[in-house]
């Protein structure tokens, strides 16, 4: 499981994540695995992903093989380059898309948060393009990082990596599927 996060407060975005691998009911802590980042870069913006931890490895092959480099700037684009890279996750990455039968979409199977320059950008699993004002949390840990963000967010004091940071570290401490240490960035904003 995991809990990531986005805020956008002033003139900056951030990113941030737990590093806690859960494999059923075992947990592998960022003590015993090298490669615990949940968050990638790619150009001018840092996705974070929810989901198997081989959606952080696909997405990065898929963005460093493609030939038109897809543009995550806006809910459009974004949504036009999930598109594409959905029927490269099926033929290229064996997607198992099956859910329940009553589903209205195939399901990519992750969720994913976007910050760059423009702001914050999250994507669902059936594909859906969402722009945030302010800050969101998806994963385990969600409630709890949405709380704490909730709680701080108009402290003129705190900027968008300490609400960041302090969203992951009360998921943390309250869920038993998010775990410290966490990986934060931040960016300006346009």
């Amino acid at each position: 499981m995991t809990t990531i996060l986005a805020v956008k407060k002033n003139d900056s975005v951030a990113i941030a994540a737990d590093t806690l691998t859960m494999w059923g009911n075992m947990k592998e802590s960022a003590n015993y695995i090298v490669n615990h980042e949940k968050i990638l870069k790619y150009q001018d913006n840092y996705l974070a992903f929810t989901g198997s931890p081989s959606f952080k490895l696909v997405v990065a092959h898929w963005l460093g093989r493609s030939k038109r480099k897809p543009n995550l700037d806006s809910v459009e684009n974004i949504f036009d380059s999930w598109l594409a890279f959905h029927q490269q996750l099926k033929e290229i990455y064996y997607l198992r898309p099956e859910e329940e039968e009553d589903d209205a979409f195939e399901t990519s199977r992750m969720n994913v948060l976007i910050i760059n320059p423009n702001g914050i950008f999250g994507v669902g699993f059936a594909r859906d393009v969402t722009e945030y004002t302010r800050f969101t949390a998806f994963g385990s840990g969600c409630d709890y990082a949405n709380g704490a963000m909730h709680a701080v967010y108009k402290d003129e004091a705190k900027t968008a990596e300490d609400i960041a940071k302090l969203g992951i570290e009360v998921a943390a401490e309250f869920d038993d599927a998010t775990a410290l240490p966490l990986s934060c960035y931040t960016i300006k904003l346009k």
